[in-house]
């Protein structure tokens, strides 16, 4: 059930510190300058949160896994942008080939697109999560209404096609702002980031991919890749199906367990 929003220790001295200024500058005219200095101290750390997308200033963020998971040498696939019909059949087929199931962060308007498709990741035992309704690059600048818009859009069109309710959220690029946390809580969903990722949107280098998924690899990571929007080899390939079978055999040999983040959860 949802639990009632708590605001972050960051959210709670940010309203303290904006209600002093005002109070300060009202009470004491000749002390503005101080006041707009602390208000504009607040916002720049309040600004690092959103352009962090591994912060945990702004609210709980996923960004690895439980110690419970690590301990039992858990890792978690996490696979971004999809539905894609022409990429996440066949990155169905090599995680089936491994027998490795997935979390597949799926934005709402592409299930609609491909509902079969988001059905078929389901069917073979992987996990279909929030990645919102329309992707938009401008997500971390939407209001409170527009944010609680998109993720409930994406939420029902997945629970409604797959059948199970996306249990993890996470935002284009990772890049949210303070009305996040409160949506997120609402809507009983947790927002998952990622331990390491490949930029593998832009950066279609197979060999530079692979190479900081696994630089320092360990149990309890959280890896990003994408099917949807994936950047192209040289070869003209998306280079996830570049990278993925090298990826999984190396996961196997360091006798890691890759694993949904449902799964992974205590």
């Amino acid at each position: 059930m949802p639990q009632p929003w708590k605001p972050p220790s960051a959210i709670q001295l940010s309203i303290a510190t904006h209600a002093a200024a005002g109070l300060g500058a009202l009470a004491v005219p000749s002390c503005w300058p101080w006041a707009l200095g602390a208000v504009a101290l607040n916002q720049l750390v309040i600004f690092g949160g959103v352009l962090l997308p591994r912060s945990s200033l702004l609210g709980p963020n996923l960004v690895r896994l439980s110690a419970a998971a690590t301990q039992r040498r858990e890792i978690a696939l996490t696979i971004d942008d999809g539905p894609d019909p022409e990429v996440t059949p066949r990155v169905l087929d090599q995680l089936d080939a491994a027998n490795i199931k997935a979390s597949f962060f799926c934005i709402g308007r592409e299930a609609r697109q491909y509902p079969a498709l988001c059905r078929e990741i389901v069917a073979r035992g992987h996990r279909v999560e929030n990645h919102g309704d329309s992707h938009s690059w401008a997500f971390a600048t939407f209001g409170l209404k527009r944010i609680r818009a998109d993720i409930s859009a994406a939420q029902a069109t997945l629970a409604d096609i797959t059948g199970q309710a996306p249990q993890f959220f996470r935002p284009t690029a990772g890049l949210r702002n303070p009305f996040l946390d409160p949506v997120l809580c609402a809507l009983d969903l947790q927002l998952a980031c990622w331990t390491r990722r490949a930029y593998d949107t832009r950066n279609g280098k197979p060999q530079n991919v692979y190479d900081r998924l696994t630089k320092g690899l360990g149990a309890g990571d959280i890896l990003l890749l994408h099917d949807g929007n994936a950047a192209l080899t040289p070869a003209g390939e998306p280079v996830i199906l570049a990278v993925l079978p090298r990826l999984l055999q190396t996961i196997a040999d360091a006798r890691l367990t890759p694993v949904t983040l449902i799964a992974a959860t205590p």
